[in-house]
């Protein structure tokens, strides 16, 4: 009988190294959410190396002297690899192998890892892979002496986990059939997307730092049954679901992948076709979590990457969740704001505090974007009371001599032809 590997033994123990060049607490911070990539991806983080410079070195991210320092403190913790909390050019990655002697990666490596094993749908793991071979197309020498130290781990991962060995010939061969399939799904979603449309319903996107709350807050207002953790990038593959209101509007919502600080361009490119969805959406729905002491830092990322994908001019719902977390003794006065939405409610997807308030706001947004109507119909066009109530809010329904008295708000595409004779 074959004898059982302990898992244990395989077990990555990283040293997290960073470069100080502007304010201390964001570098802590930056490297606290480096920690959490790290431990998300299977890796235990042993040490932290920071060195205060105005700015990474160009060849070898760390000073000379610092990196003796991690050599020594590599022996001393028996780490089997060092993670650098920016992304490395293909000449910092080479030069570190050599001067430390251990498997070196970055933080973009470990965030597409974690992508690799969260991808499940064709598009997915199509972004996924296409976000590996750019990255390792222009770092394919160094990367193959990296990974040659560890057989698995970190950066082995993924639908791309067979292309290292490849040429970068075949790699960008490998990237143009990607963006070929790539475009195959974007032509179905826009189908998708077209068949929404022709049932004049609101969507939006519910978009967000990673680990705010997205998934909850999307299972309790439509009870999807989507994965929520207390991870970081718990869910990859956007879901969508139908929230049916109170008063019988209805609003298609989309969860959407998490953005983070420094969030590589290879996965916004790759990823562009998924954020679609945020793009062509009526409402943005943007969770933050107000207990996290960065908060202010998640809106600025989070504002600052819908920016760069060009969505822009939405109606933006800002959802301060984890409300149950905060000591409610502070008074009002400490709330959160953001006075750059145009609305703001505070929640707490897990307890249900507040939903029922963002409930009425989305049910305001939906109703600004209809026309109220007022209309006696004969008996022989009771029909129109179904478009209605399909596509629209049936305010009151009154059988009289004259006909049917109906009050509703209906999509402004329809109320001509419902209004009209």
């Amino acid at each position: 009988m074959a004898e059982l590997i302990d898992l244990k033994e395989l077990e990555e123990r990283v040293l997290l190294i960073a470069v100080n060049a502007g304010e201390e607490k964001e570098t802590k911070a930056s490297l606290d959410e480096l920690e959490e990539l790290a431990q998300t991806a299977g890796a235990v983080p042993v040490a932290r190396v920071i060195q205060n410079r105005e700015a990474v070195h160009p060849g070898t991210y760390l000073g000379k002297g610092k990196l003796l320092e991690v050599r020594e403190l590599l022996a001393r913790t028996g780490a089997t690899g060092v993670i650098c909390d920016d992304e490395l050019s293909p000449a910092q990655l080479r030069n570190l192998e050599d001067v430390l002697e251990t498997k070196v990666m970055d933080r973009t490596m470990v965030i597409l890892d974690i992508f690799a094993s969260r991808a499940h749908t064709r598009e997915g793991k199509i972004q996924v892979e296409l976000a590996q071979l750019r990255y390792r197309a222009i770092r394919l020498v160094g990367m193959r002496n990296s990974l040659s130290r560890l057989g698995g781990g970190i950066g082995t991962r993924g639908p791309g986990e067979k292309k290292l060995e490849t040429d970068r010939r075949l790699i960008h061969q490998r990237i143009g059939q990607l963006k070929r399939e790539l475009e195959d799904v974007k032509r179905h979603r826009e189908v998708t997307r077209q068949h929404r449309e022709k049932n004049y319903g609101l969507t939006a996107a519910i978009v967000g730092y990673t680990n705010a709350g997205k998934s909850t807050l999307l299972n309790k207002l439509t009870g999807a049954g989507i994965l929520a953790e207390n991870r970081l990038f718990a869910t990859l593959d956007p879901t969508t679901r139908a929230f049916d209101l109170a008063d019988g509007q209805q609003i298609l919502m989309t969860d959407t992948v998490g953005f983070i600080r420094k969030l590589p361009h290879h996965l916004i490119d790759a990823f562009k076709s998924t954020l679609e969805e945020a793009r062509y959406s009526d409402v943005i729905l943007h969770v933050v979590d107000c207990s996290n002491p960065q908060m202010d830092m998640q809106m600025y990322v989070v504002k600052e990457t819908l920016r760069e994908l060009g969505i822009v001019d939405k109606t933006v719902v800002t959802v301060f969740n984890k409300i149950d977390r905060l000591d409610k003794e502070e008074g009002m006065g400490m709330l959160p704001r953001d006075f750059a939405s145009d609305y703001q409610v505070r929640i707490s997807a897990k307890t249900g505090e507040g939903i029922e308030e963002l409930e009425q706001v989305l049910g305001s947004i939906i109703r600004s974007s209809r026309i109220y109507l007022e209309k006696v119909y004969p008996y022989s066009q009771a029909g129109r009371i179904q478009t209605i109530r399909t596509y629209g809010q049936l305010l009151s329904e009154e059988y009289t001599e004259q006909g049917i008295a109906v009050t509703a708000y209906v999509p402004a595409e329809l109320f001509e032809g419902l209004y009209r004779d």
